[in-house]
């Protein structure tokens, strides 16, 4: 056999390869539709979420469809699905949110959340909307409490792009505190950066004092698993379950940079999953210092929160989840 390839041979191999690298940029390619109440974002023709900014009271996205169609957000309340809990109306898919700003609850809604003023995340503008092999939307929000006064405003970018059986999504939030006030973020469990999974990723749990089953599992970077991965710190958190003889899974990321890294995780069996660095007299049950995550952005300064998700097939050793975390750490 030749060790080398004759010149028009190797013509041929770098054609095949030229047209090989053409067809996936075009197949993994994110188009990206603005309209007037959303974002639409498809890949390779398909529907994967929509970046829905308006008849809510926050900014969120929904549904999070695989390559194959499986959706991996809960339906309700957007649209009626049979066999899902009716929980959490405030539980909006992928959403980002929290339950104390200057003593205003934004990721509650009444009666939920007790009678703490409920505030609104209003969408002001789309700043960018640019499709290619990473999609970018940048969109600026004013938080406003129940009486209309600003608290503070945000500029939020997410980037959408293509992995091997999956999809990665990075959503980056800057918090801007208004030039003559500090803005506080309240030491609360009910936040930050959260998505609400599909009714079959959950683990068994209780809904409405009924036995619901689930054959989901929870994990992290420190193993942690199942209902013990609650209110622990991590640089990762990992929820997946098998569906259709298929294991999905869900896994965010906490950047290394983020406030008060690695984060602590609110990962609960009904399908809660998110990330918070203002929630620790809760997840650490120091009742007696109960502002003691508190965490103030002076006047006129700003935060920003940088988490990845990951949605991909298999658990998360066969989808090389610590792998994907360490690339990401080094700014891949």
């Amino acid at each position: 056999m030749h060790r080398f390839l004759n010149s028009a041979s190797a013509f041929r191999l770098g054609t095949v390869s030229l047209c090989l690298v053409a067809a996936i940029s075009v197949a993994f390619g994110v188009e990206l539709t603005t309209l007037s109440d959303r974002v639409r974002i498809e890949m390779g023709g398909k529907l994967f979420t929509e970046y829905i900014f308006a008849g809510a009271r926050r900014p969120y996205l929904y549904p999070i469809l695989m390559p194959d169609g499986t959706g991996l957000s809960r339906d309700f309340p957007m649209k009626e699905t049979p066999g899902e809990d009716h929980d959490h109306p405030h539980h909006r898919a992928l959403w980002f949110a929290h339950s104390s700003v200057n003593g205003v609850d934004f990721w509650n809604e009444d009666p939920a959340g007790g009678h703490t003023p409920k505030g609104r995340i209003v969408h002001d503008a789309i700043l960018e909307a640019t499709s290619g092999e990473t999609a970018v939307i940048r969109a600026s929000n004013r938080w406003l409490a129940p009486d209309g006064r600003l608290l503070c405003r945000d500029e939020t970018t997410i980037r959408i792009r293509a992995m091997p059986g999956g999809r990665i999504l990075d959503y980056e939030v800057t918090l801007h505190a208004l030039p003559d006030e500090p803005l506080l973020m309240g030491d609360n469990k009910d936040g930050t950066m959260a998505i609400r999974l599909a009714q079959w990723m959950t683990l068994p749990h209780l809904y409405q004092k009924r036995k619901i089953s689930g054959d989901g599992h929870i994990v992290t970077s420190t193993g942690a698993r199942d209902a013990d991965a609650w209110g622990k710190r991590a640089d990762w958190c990992d929820y997946h379950a098998a569906h259709d003889g298929k294991i999905y899974g869900v896994a965010i990321f906490d950047h290394p940079e983020n406030l008060r890294h690695p984060t602590w995780w609110m990962a609960r069996d009904y399908g809660l999953f998110g990330a918070n660095p203002f929630g620790r007299h809760d997840y650490e049950h120091l009742e007696n210092q109960p502002h003691i995550g508190d965490y103030t952005i002076q006047p006129g300064s700003s935060l920003t929160l940088r988490y990845r998700f990951i949605f991909n097939e298999g658990d998360e050793k066969a989808a090389h989840v610590a792998e994907l975390y360490r690339e990401y750490a080094a700014g891949k």
